[in-house]
């Protein structure tokens, strides 16, 4: 168990020395433009690696997006303007939060709905069994189960 635990912090622990070292080779003209440009390479996923934000990820398309991204806050381009850019050329893929609108209602909603739905069929189950209590064994079934367990007494 501690050897699983240790392994699971030294991977973390790259991760995070990983990504910090990604973002080391970009130089800011003020501390607000790279709070904002590591902001937003958090919260643009890699559509590479799908699970990872550009900060993290190694693939090659997320160290092209990272240098576009930085490109657009050195022209003086706001945050704002980036993530248009980047959802115009790539879709609501490239956000980890997509917007709310019709057409993302099952992305925001879906797990709930079949959370719902499985806890309805979960409630009428219990509901059924309970309902339904234990069976009482006719006289036939009662000799029958008493005559096995003698059988299984002699043996």
């Amino acid at each position: 168990m501690k050897l699983l635990i240790t392994l699971i912090l030294t991977f973390a622990l790259s991760q995070v020395a990983m990504a910090d070292n990604t973002l080391s080779q970009f130089t800011f003209d003020s501390p607000e433009q790279e709070q904002t440009f590591r902001e937003l390479t958090e919260e643009l996923r890699c559509l590479v690696c799908q699970n990872e934000s550009l900060a993290g990820s190694q693939a090659e398309l997320a160290q092209d997006l990272r240098e576009e991204v930085y490109g657009m806050l050195k022209q003086g381009q706001s945050k704002d303007e980036i993530i248009g850019f980047l959802v115009a050329r790539y879709g609501d893929f490239v956000l980890y939060s997509p917007p709310m609108r019709p057409d993302t209602y099952f992305l925001w909603f879906g797990p709930f709905i079949l959370f719902g739905i499985g806890g309805f069929f979960l409630a009428r189950a219990l509901l059924r069994k309970q309902k339904s209590g234990e069976a009482e064994l006719t006289d036939e079934e009662r000799a029958r189960l008493d005559a096995i367990l003698a059988d299984k007494k002699d043996s």
